[in-house]
């Protein structure tokens, strides 16, 4: 596995994991965290890998050109993320479902957590909707940010509202405070 911390200008240092040409996880950027003195010394820290700006598309991508594709993403780059090839092994068909209904939600438009289940085939299940995206390992590439609660924003994990408010302010949204 190849494992990439890059650095998104503005918004910290984000990882992905890469196997097989296929993307394993990825973890959005934040600012980094001082160094726990407490750590014995002598284990490396993964280095943030310099990624030259520019765009690539998939082909024989590495992690690295994933990982400059990232990094334009977060400096407002409106190319998508459909074509980059997700390790979805052990999901259920529900789950693979809602992959699939979360790429096609387009950028800077939102769905409720009801609607996704229904585009994935359940319409009864959002709160099935609402674990998938608590869990979601793939950041930015299955936009869980862009999914809402029914009565307003909803809440994006540990990185919270403010972040999922940036993502979508990113993307074009004209999201209120």
């Amino acid at each position: 596995m190849e494992v990439i911390r890059y650095e998104a200008a503005g918004w910290g240092v984000g990882e992905l994991g890469w196997a097989r040409g296929r993307l394993l996880y990825h973890e959005l950027p934040t600012p980094p965290r001082k160094r726990d003195p407490n750590l014995p010394q002598g284990i490396p820290e993964i280095p943030v890998v310099s990624v030259p700006a520019g765009k690539s598309r998939l082909g024989a991508e590495s992690a690295s050109e994933l990982a400059q594709r990232l990094r334009a993403y977060f400096a407002g780059d409106g190319s998508g993320f459909g074509d980059v090839p997700l390790e979805l092994t052990g999901y259920t068909p529900f789950q693979a479902a809602l992959v699939s209904a979360l790429r096609d939600v387009p950028r800077a438009q939102t769905v409720t957590y009801g609607e996704l289940a229904a585009l994935a085939g359940r319409p009864n299940a959002q709160r099935a909707a609402g674990s998938f995206c608590a869990r979601n390992r793939f950041g930015v590439l299955v936009p869980c940010h862009r999914v809402v609660a029914a009565a307003g924003l909803g809440s994006y994990g540990s990185l919270g509202g403010v972040y999922k408010r940036r993502l979508l302010r990113l993307e074009g949204m004209d999201v209120p405070v």
